[in-house]
């Protein structure tokens, strides 16, 4: 039975619109022009497919749904659980459900933490117990590095005759398209001499296949990012808090747009007034902590939940209203940078002739808001959302480091970085869920980065390279 939470749906509308805006885009050469400019660039398709792996993670976490039970009712129809999962749940379902009793490095086969236990001749001892999944095919601790290794070179033979399936799956349709044999598009792409990088495109999908491959097959016998406390896969834990990360930087981007592009459109064009108001407004805004607002806000949605219990039919719809609240709070806080920049532009833009004309000759001004000013400052829109968006995935990590982000339920990067401080003051140190959380963060802040450097030259006419 399909659940559409609140983040979903927000999710469903940002991907509507990115396909229309890509459909509309094509008809019309000049807005189409800075997409085939970041397509065309090297870090461009490089970040961008990083980030689109990031987001297919994300999207197969997006898709919840209440799983069937086993028994029916009375009636013979079938029941289904309270429980909500996601369609990744049911793909790393071997990763969610073997989970251990405490901590274990990655690939161990015995826990991190002795424990006591009693000896057949009724002594105890303090031992490191076996672990109840981890390497548990394995008889003795001395065949772990020849079976990691076996296991590798399987992982990455399926990952590298899948990735072969798919290139050729590619480059035919390719040359099906350019009305070409498979032999002479498999040249020209193996010497770089097509329209868009397709060699770097295809090397790089088939490393991350590779890569998925191995991951994958390694851990369906190891945890091969350890476990933390409780015993839950760290490796489960990561890929699960992608959408967490996705969420905060693509829904507050969606909830901040609306009120800083009309405000700042407004304040810009009709100044007077209306830009007193608007300037007074982000200034006041401004003046207050961001950390103290959203912490307010969070406390007085922590306390109507509580209060109002038996309005969450489960603990994760109680969570993702929560990680909703939490976007809006930072759409609020983060809207006034844009609207500054687009105030600005716009003040210079209303003195050019084309604007004076279309007033000479009696636009309405909302015609001229929409068809003359605020197609010459999407170019701001297009990179200000490009570079907010690292900033808010490493926002929600701080938030919830001072216990003031997502609800402790929600898988995040915050929330393993939070659990992982005091792991830090054992002995011996505890490192691999702060390390996961890390690893996983800086990869998808570094290709944001990365792509926005890209998105900036191929929108901004300041700084596109003549062709």
């Amino acid at each position: 039975m399909p659940v559409v939470l609140w983040t979903d749906a927000l999710i469903y509308l940002l991907l509507a619109a990115a396909l229309l805006g890509i459909f509309l885009s094509r008809r019309h050469p000049h807005l189409s022009a800075p997409f085939k400019h970041i397509v065309h660039s090297r870090v461009g398709v490089a970040s961008g497919i990083i980030l689109l792996a990031y987001a297919a993670i994300g999207f197969l976490d997006t898709l919840h749904f209440h799983p069937a039970l086993e028994q029916s009712n009375a009636q013979g129809e079938a029941m289904v659980s309270q429980r909500i999962l996601s369609v990744l749940d049911i793909l790393t379902d071997s990763l969610r459900q073997h989970s251990e009793k405490t901590y274990s490095q990655p690939f161990a086969m015995y826990a991190y933490v002795k424990e006591s236990s009693e000896m057949p001749d009724g002594r105890i001892v303090r031992e490191y117990p076996r672990l109840k999944w981890g390497g548990a095919h394995l008889n003795d601790a001395q065949e772990k590095t020849a079976d990691i290794i076996h296991k590798s070179i399987i992982g990455v033979v399926i990952g590298l005759l899948f990735s072969m399936l798919c290139s050729l799956l590619i480059t035919g349709l390719l040359a099906w398209r350019k009305h070409r044999t498979l032999k002479q598009q498999l040249t020209k792409v193996w010497r770089n001499q097509t329209e868009l990088p397709w060699r770097l495109i295809l090397l790089l999908l088939s490393l991350l296949i590779v890569m998925a491959s191995l991951s994958g097959y390694l851990s369906q016998f190891y945890h091969i990012m350890g476990t933390d406390k409780v015993g839950e896969d760290v490796f489960y834990q990561a890929l699960k808090s992608i959408r967490t990360g996705l969420v905060i930087g693509t829904i507050t981007t969606l909830i901040m747009l609306p009120g800083a592009i009309i405000l700042g459109l407004m304040a810009g064009y009709f100044r007077g007034w209306i830009d007193d108001l608007v300037q007074y407004l982000y200034t006041t805004l401004n003046s207050i902590p961001g950390v103290l607002l959203i912490a307010a806000a969070v406390l007085m949605l922590d306390v109507y939940m509580t209060n109002n219990a038996e309005l969450f039919d489960s603990v994760v719809q109680r969570a993702d209203l929560r990680l909703l609240f939490l976007c809006v709070i930072l759409g609020v806080t983060s809207w006034t940078g844009l609207c500054r920049l687009l105030r600005a532009e716009t003040l210079k833009l209303r003195e050019m002739e084309y604007i004076q004309a279309s007033q000479a000759f009696g636009v309405n001004h909302f015609m001229i808001l929409l068809r003359h000013l605020l197609p010459n400052v999407m170019h701001i829109v297009f990179i200000t959302i490009v570079l907010d968006f690292s900033g808010l995935v490493l926002a929600e990590a701080v938030l919830s480091y001072i216990n003031i982000g997502v609800d402790p339920s929600t898988n995040s990067w915050g929330n393993m970085i939070n659990s992982a401080r005091l792991e830090l003051a054992r002995v011996p140190v505890v490192w691999w869920s702060l390390s996961a959380a890390l690893v996983f963060m800086f990869v998808l802040v570094l290709s944001a980065n990365l792509f926005s450097d890209v998105v900036r030259d191929a929108f901004d006419p300041r700084m596109r390279k003549p062709s």
